[in-house]
């Protein structure tokens, strides 16, 4: 089976997009190498990596320098030439423009701390002041906000220890109860244990030989008490 056909977007883990950057440049690479020779052309090509990294490649006839200059001539697209002059007044006006910036931040910082308000007038005093009354309203919503939230969580906390407490009491109560039922059996079995006896089975019953008595009838016996009285004599 062939393998599956792979959709051609942006890899999202970093890790497999390097591996697969590493692997098509270099296959990349060495097609142009061999088209290079094979076919005898001037190619040039230019690589960069997501990271910033530079990889080229030109025929070893010619250099990227000379590639890019025949390219620009066959196009006829011209680079701009810079006035190197010109240049470095813009980067010294920009320069000055971002201290200016600065400055005015850092003085701006110091005001809303209460510092050189000297050169500030009657209006400016009152805009500073109604920034800080925002700002101080600001905070104070914010403040209460985090404070509410404590609340509800240490509601919470308290709910759940709560909870658990009226669990272990009962658990603790159904244990107490289980032993007191166990030790008030036990002393009943003490105490009347001596009263129960083992019952023995129908067919061995046992009785205890009876010595020194004799079993006397409950009616007497005529034949015996004529055999030992004497007879009477009319």
């Amino acid at each position: 089976m062939g393998r599956g056909k792979i959709e051609i977007k942006r890899i999202e883990n970093s890790t497999n997009r390097q591996v697969t950057f590493s692997k098509r440049r270099a296959g990349l690479l060495k097609k142009a190498h061999e088209l290079g020779i094979l076919c005898d052309a001037q190619l040039g090509l230019i690589i960069f990596s997501s990271n910033g990294k530079l990889f080229e490649y030109c025929t070893h006839t010619s250099s990227m320098r000379q590639i890019i200059d025949k390219y620009l001539q066959v196009t006829g697209t011209r680079i701009p030439e810079y006035n190197h002059q010109v240049t470095e007044i813009q980067v010294y006006s920009e320069i000055a423009k971002m201290k200016n910036d600065y400055d005015k931040l850092q003085a701006s910082m110091r005001q809303y701390t209460g510092e050189d308000l000297t050169s500030l007038s009657m209006s400016d005093l009152h805009e500073l002041e109604q920034q800080l009354e925002a700002s101080a309203t600001k905070v104070r919503t914010r403040k209460e906000e985090l404070l509410l939230q404590q609340l509800e969580n240490l509601r919470r906390k308290e709910r759940i220890l709560e909870e658990q407490n009226n669990h272990l009491r009962h658990l603790i109560q159904e244990n107490q109860a289980a032993m007191e039922n166990k030790m008030a059996d036990q002393t009943m079995l003490d105490q009347f244990g001596g009263f129960y006896q083992v019952e023995q089975p129908a067919n061995m019953l046992q009785l205890s030989p009876l010595r020194g008595f004799r079993l006397q009838p409950t009616q007497p016996n005529l034949q015996e008490v004529t055999l030992q009285c004497p007879g009477l004599q009319l």
